[in-house]
């Protein structure tokens, strides 16, 4: 079932935990729960919006609309929706960590709800959802049900990080060791947090995808196994398909 939380005081239970405020008036005003939907939360340690960078194509690889920094050994993949390229996943040893960003309203913080979304459909399938307090602030920890190559059924274990910024929502899922092992995730969490996220000023609904491009010297490569539909852990962000993968190895 999902998990409760193991520590909030009321600023973040607001923050983490909001609906929708029109007019200052809750949308569901009038019960028990009201909750408030606040601005986003400063990030002192990233990710960071393009306005806060002076150069961030230094050390990071230029996708367009994500800028992610580069360390030895990674690999990078990148994947599509359609004829657009909406996520990225750095793959370093036995852990990986994909990396989303979508259009976030001006003023108001989306993570909270988008928590919720992920968990209840986990738990609909019959996984099971934490949330905690992590390194990167609240995070859900999940047994997702999967098929395993034999058949059968199984698990797999699942970090869904997040962080709202001005106008987006950057979003990671950290899987492979990382997940199984939180203190092992020290590297990739440090590239979330020096991920910069270029928003740009065209009109975007929110939680629209923050389109990305190729880098400059991607080569295609084999798309190898097939993994599950990027849907299981949308969590109201929409469908996404597996697609070719782009790879480029530093």
């Amino acid at each position: 079932m999902f998990g409760r939380r193991k520590k909030r005081d009321a600023a973040e239970g607001a923050a983490g935990e909001a609906e929708q405020v029109v007019d200052g008036v809750d949308s569901e005003a009038g019960g028990e729960g009201e909750r408030l939907r606040l601005e986003p939360a400063p990030r002192p340690d990233g990710p960071w919006d393009s306005s806060e960078v002076r150069d961030p194509g230094e050390g990071r690889v230029d996708l367009g609309g994500l800028f992610v920094p580069g360390v030895d050994g990674m690999e990078l993949r990148v994947e599509v929706a359609g004829d657009a390229i909406v996520a990225a996943t750095v793959v370093l040893r036995d852990s990986a960590i994909q990396l989303q960003a979508f259009a976030a309203p001006k003023r108001e913080g989306i993570w909270g709800e988008v928590r919720e979304e992920i968990g209840s459909g986990i738990t609909q399938q019959g996984g099971i959802v934490d949330e905690v307090e992590g390194p990167l602030g609240w995070e859900l920890r999940a047994q997702v049900p999967v098929q395993l190559p034999d058949g059968t059924g199984g698990f797999q274990v699942v970090r869904f990080v997040g962080v709202d910024g001005p106008r987006w929502f950057l979003r990671g899922v950290i899987s492979g060791q990382g997940a199984v092992q939180p203190q092992a995730a020290g590297l990739l969490e440090q590239i979330f947090r020096d991920t910069v996220v270029v928003r740009g000023e065209g009109p975007m609904a929110p939680r629209d995808p923050i389109v990305l491009k190729l880098p400059n010297d991607a080569q295609m490569v084999p798309e190898g196994i097939q993994q599950e539909e990027g849907s299981r852990f949308a969590g109201g962000m929409g469908q996404l398909q597996r697609g070719p993968e782009i790879t480029e190895v530093r």
